[in-house]
């Protein structure tokens, strides 16, 4: 499964993007940790708690995709997103997951918040980027997958992707 996450911000435009009717199907699979029943009040009970603190990027939201053809069980998102969360050391925080389906193809879309409200600070986040590529590597080696040129070998990657110099 690829992972990709991101801090951010902007609870009530990432509940609506979310629950989107273009995907075929979506499922808010897990609310834990929040008050509110649905995911739109659960983000924004996040935004609320966040406002006693300075965090203004007070969410952790991550994408688990696996293989095109692949046909992965919901209790394999589930163990992959726990361990996301171990390695990125969001353990016990408030999380939603949910489902989409589109085209057929089914992935998820997983939103920590990153404030402990015992502190009221945010939870620090060194190193996504590599520690979500080590662990879409170790999960494209368990399961026998095919894995991606550029994540097997970094010079394999898509050379009409820009570099951030090019880009400026």
């Amino acid at each position: 499964m690829i992972l990709v996450g991101n801090q951010r911000g902007g609870a009530k435009d990432l509940a609506q993007h979310l629950l989107k009717p273009e995907n075929e199907h979506v499922s808010v699979h897990e609310l834990r940790g929040f008050a509110a029943q649905s995911l739109g009040g659960a983000l924004n009970e996040a935004c609320a708690l966040s406002r006693g603190s300075q965090c203004q990027q007070f969410l952790f939201s991550l994408s688990v995709n696996p293989p095109l053809k692949a046909r992965v069980s919901t209790e394999e998102f589930i163990r992959a997103i726990d361990r996301a969360e171990k390695q990125l050391g969001l353990d016990g925080q408030p999380r939603a997951i949910v489902f989409h389906e589109k085209l057929g193809r089914r992935h998820a879309h997983v939103v920590w918040s990153r404030i402990d409200a015992d502190s009221m600070k945010a939870v620090p986040l060194p190193f996504t980027k590599r520690k979500l590529m080590a662990l879409t590597r170790e999960l494209f080696i368990e399961h026998g997958w095919q894995m991606p040129k550029g994540l097997a070998d970094p010079a394999q990657r898509d050379p009409r992707n820009f570099t951030l110099a090019e880009w400026q």
